[in-house]
């Protein structure tokens, strides 16, 4: 049986401040609670309706109370973060991607998964990006949080900590076709703006490579943008197409 005070625990995880003060986050389902098993995580508390071993039991109705999802997948477990580190955060090594202002944690989350899909390791977020780890954004990234090394950071001090000759890639309406421009071998980060008002000011004026995601419809009335979990997987497909 699961106790009140766990489900009030559990649903204080909604707040990151309340994650961050108790240094634990919410995974749901048997794909993701799995893959951060396998992974290497261990749950601090973990709950199953159909009462696996070393999991609480917990009925259908409690993990209804308990979880934060519309349609609850049998499995709930509590995970501590990441411990922060007091180390300089590492720069890019090899191909890693930027997430400057990202609001939604669905797009977080989604980004997340292209990453792990496309082999790519580290995954930079601003301060004002919306928290890896809170529900939406975890259950979006469908196991892939496991995987994937989430370094939230002031993206324009680490750029500035960067070699100059290290490309730094921003996707921007003035930028050069993807799909011809040169796109440089080693160490590289490409850069993916908010929904609403693209990559800040700031970074902005840090890129030295700017590219563009062309539209191939020209008539009138056409979309005037891609969602950005869209334009992450189309991108990261292009670097890896040409073997980067």
């Amino acid at each position: 049986m699961i106790s009140k005070n766990e489900i009030k625990l559990i649903r204080s995880l909604a707040l990151r401040k309340n994650r961050k003060s108790e240094g634990l986050f919410v995974a749901e389902g048997p794909k993701v609670v799995g893959d951060l098993v396998n992974a290497g995580w261990k749950p601090v508390h973990l709950y199953d309706t159909e009462g696996a071993e070393g999991a609480t039991p917990i009925t259908e109705e409690e993990l209804r109370r308990a979880s934060f999802l519309q349609h609850p997948q049998r499995m709930l477990g509590v995970f501590r973060l990441p411990e922060p580190t007091t180390d300089e955060v590492p720069l890019p090594r090899g191909l890693c991607l930027a997430l400057d202002g990202i609001q939604d944690p669905g797009n977080v989350g989604t980004i997340i998964r292209i990453a792990d899909w496309f082999g790519i390791r580290d995954l930079y977020c601003s301060e004002d990006s919306a928290d890896a780890f809170g529900p939406k954004a975890v259950q979006a990234s469908m196991g892939s949080i496991a995987h994937v090394n989430i370094i939230r950071t002031d993206l324009s001090c680490l750029v500035d900590r960067m070699p100059q000759t290290t490309p730094v890639y921003g996707l921007l309406l003035d930028g050069s076709d993807i799909y011809t421009a040169s796109l440089e071998t080693g160490d590289a980060l490409v850069v993916m703006g908010s929904e609403g008002n693209g990559i800040s000011e700031a970074l902005r004026a840090r890129i030295n490579r700017r590219l563009l995601i062309p539209s191939f419809n020209t008539s009138a009335g056409r979309a005037e943008s891609l969602n950005v979990a869209v334009a992450t997987a189309i991108a990261c497909s292009e670097f890896r197409r040409r073997g980067l």
